[in-house]
């Protein structure tokens, strides 16, 4: 009962801050993780996919690549540690509205999730990332981010909510870590087929958060396919308020291997 009374007190806070009205553009991962995780020795592979639809036309500072129409192509290589670590690689790649492409930089996580008894519905565990950009992508050449992951999956329905702190770590800019929820709720509408939503918010730093007025939101449509060793997830976003970019497509192609 504790697990669920702390879990709904998570959800709540999503929803405040969700219906409370820096402009946060589509990152190149748009993802809530869960307790998925690759089998010790299991090498994985993720294709994520977006396209800004209607994007922000001006750059947000000198410099910045511009999102609309921009496609973004990032492969991610995983590897099952141990049954509750594993670590991954992330190789961003874009193109602009101009036609050209371009490496933005690359990224490494480790992924921790607690053990659980068999049947246990409940997961918690950590995610922590670490990674350099070039200034079109970011102002900030290195970051890092700390994503807490706690959730819910039942027969039919999955919930999972990341409470994540985002972190610059370069001498240009504020290192006070920025708070960035990110939400999933889903629910079984066929076999192997999840649909539900996904929310991504941009709060601000932590210790003044952004005014309700000046916060970012995206709420995306989505649904997961799982299908034997293929593994899919497509959205459709839109951003309300301050959201750099107005409407995202996007997808997640996971491809896991011995």
């Amino acid at each position: 009962m504790k697990y669920v009374t702390y879990l709904c007190g998570l959800v709540t806070v999503a929803a405040f801050g969700f219906v409370s009205p820096g402009a946060l553009a589509a990152p190149d991962e748009i993802q809530v993780y869960t307790e998925e995780m690759n089998d010790p020795g299991e090498f994985g592979l993720e294709l994520h996919v977006n396209y800004a639809i209607e994007g922000a036309k001006e750059p947000a500072y000198a410099g910045e690549m511009k999102s609309h129409h921009r496609l973004q192509v990032t492969p991610e290589f995983s590897y099952g540690i141990t049954k509750a670590l594993e670590a991954g690689l992330y190789l961003p790649v874009a193109m602009g509205s101009d036609g050209n492409v371009y490496g933005n930089g690359l990224r490494f996580r480790l992924k921790f999730i607690a053990p659980r008894e068999d049947g246990e519905r409940f997961f918690w565990g950590l995610n922590t990332e670490i990674g350099y950009s070039p200034r079109r992508v970011s102002e900030s050449y290195w970051g890092m981010e700390l994503r807490p992951i706690v959730g819910y999956r039942g027969e039919d329905w999955l919930v999972s909510f990341n409470p994540i702190l985002d972190m610059a770590l370069s001498n240009n800019v504020s290192r006070e870590p920025n708070f960035e929820p990110g939400l999933k709720v889903t629910r079984k509408v066929a076999q192997g087929v999840q649909a539900g939503f996904e929310y991504y918010g941009e709060f601000g730093p932590m210790h003044h958060a952004l005014p309700a007025s000046e916060r970012s939101h995206y709420l995306y449509g989505v649904m997961d396919i799982e299908k034997k060793d293929f593994d899919a997830n497509f959205g459709i976003g839109r951003g309300f308020e301050n959201a750099g970019d107005k409407w995202v497509a996007k997808a997640i192609i996971a491809f896991p291997f011995k």
